[in-house]
This record gives C-alpha cells, sequence and structure tokens, in this order.
C-alpha cells in the first residue's frame, strides 16, 4: 500500500480526533501505522551503517506513540494528527527526527528543549569552543541541506545568567534549542527513494549531533 496513505488517514484523523472515530477506523490506522513502521526499517537500515549504536533499534520502538497529545497539554486533542520517528529513546539527547503530517512534514534532529543541567553544559561548550560549533552551521553542506538553524521561539532576549552580553558567541548562548529542520513535500515523503534523502540528512546532521553530545557528556 502507498506511503500516501498515511497522509488520508491523518488528514481524516485531524478532522474526527476522538476514541469512537479511532475505535471505529482501527484497521485503517493500523495500515498506515505499519506502511510507516515499514518505511522507518528502511532508513533505520541505511542510517546504522553510519551510527554503529543503532544497530539494536526496532523500527516498532522508535516511533512516538499517537495517544500521548495530553500528556504536556491535557486540553490539546487526545491523539497526534503526525508520526514521528526517533532512534534515541531518551528525548532530551541529540537524536535524528523525522515528523510525518498533513499540516507539516521534516527531518532533521538536534537538542530540543534539554534541560537545564544538558543546557549549561552545552553553553558551556559554546563558551569553550563555540567556533567550532559556527563552523558546523556554516558548512556548505549543511547550508545547502538545512539552511542554517532551526527557529528557536524560546530564544533568551539577553544574555543568559553568568554570560556576558558582549561575549563573542552570545547568540548561540542566548539559544535554547540547537535544531536543524528540513521542510518536506508529501511527494519527496511518498517517492520510492526518500530513504536517499533520509540518509542525506543524518549525515549532514552528524556533525551537529556529535557536538552536542560531547558537550553533554563532558565531566568537569
Amino acid at each position: 500500500m502507498s506511503k500516501r496513505h498515511i497522509y488520508t488517514f491523518l488528514r481524516d484523523l485531524s478532522q474526527n480526533n476522538s476514541k469512537e472515530w479511532m475505535h471505529a477506523n482501527k484497521k485503517t490506522y493500523q495500515n498506515a501505522r505499519n506502511i510507516f513502521i515499514e518505511e522507518v526499517g528502511r532508513i533505520l537500515e541505511r542510517i546504522k551503517k553510519h551510527d554503529p549504536t543503532l544497530e539494536g533499534v526496532e523500527p516498532r520502538k522508535s516511533i512516538l506513540r499517537i495517544n500521548t497529545n495530553r500528556r504536556f497539554h491535557p486540553d490539546k486533542p487526545i491523539y497526534r494528527d503526525n508520526f514521528g520517528f526517533a532512534p534515541v529513546s531518551d528525548m532530551y539527547l541529540p537524536s535524528f527526527y523525522l515528523h510525518v503530517s498533513p499540516k507539516e512534514t521534516f527531518i532533521g534532529g538536534g537538542l530540543h528543549k534539554p534541560p537545564t543541567e544538558t543546557l549549561n553544559k552545552v553553553r558551556a561548550a559554546i563558551d569553550y569552543d563555540g567556533e567550532r560549533l559556527n563552523d558546523i552551521i556554516a558548512n556548505k553542506a549543511f547550508q545547502d541541506f538545512f539552511g542554517g538553524w532551526g527557529d528557536d521561539p524560546d530564544m533568551l532576549k539577553t544574555s543568559p545568567r553568568a554570560y556576558s552580553k558582549d561575549h563573542r558567541h552570545i547568540d548561540l548562548l542566548r539559544r535554547k534549542n540547537f535544531i536543524a529542520l528540513r521542510p518536506l513535500t508529501q511527494a519527496e515523503f511518498v517517492s520510492d527513494d526518500f530513504v536517499d534523502l533520509a540518509e542525506e540528512a543524518f549525515l549532514t546532521l552528524q556533525p551537529l549531533s556529535q557536538y552536542l553530545k560531547q558537550a553533554i557528556e563532558f565531566e568537569e
């Protein structure tokens, strides 16, 4: 069955977001979910060649649950209107991410809304070697694929505590999200060679992921 079925199901779900509708359309949901799992499996087979730590990751366990939409926002609809894939289970570690929805589809990764301790470690790394992070983002391959940093709606308006507003890397230090995203068209996602684009995204993101991992794992 075509990956277009995923968009059809998610579009219908967004218009009928209830337990009753989901129960009546359980088979349709399972079909769409299985198609997504198959695509995730193809992606994992490709990217684990570049990252041995992903060797044991199971496609079925690396997709986001659709019924956790109210986890932090109890007033939201009960179900997500998207399918998501993240091979790293710890949400506070740098990760690769694929988001599929009729509203927006994108691929990318990085560090999203890290806890204070993790954020402080990244800022310490920037203070010590922010030039390397700037070089990663300015790299032509990174710019061509992602266009630079993703939006950071949580960015501080002033300097973080313990850092001068005149710091040479103040723009980096003010960030609270370190992510890069590339919007995708539905045609790109449903194409037979989407796995090639996913692999390119993963490889392009690796220098940023490695920088962030080193910052987080550093022990003083």
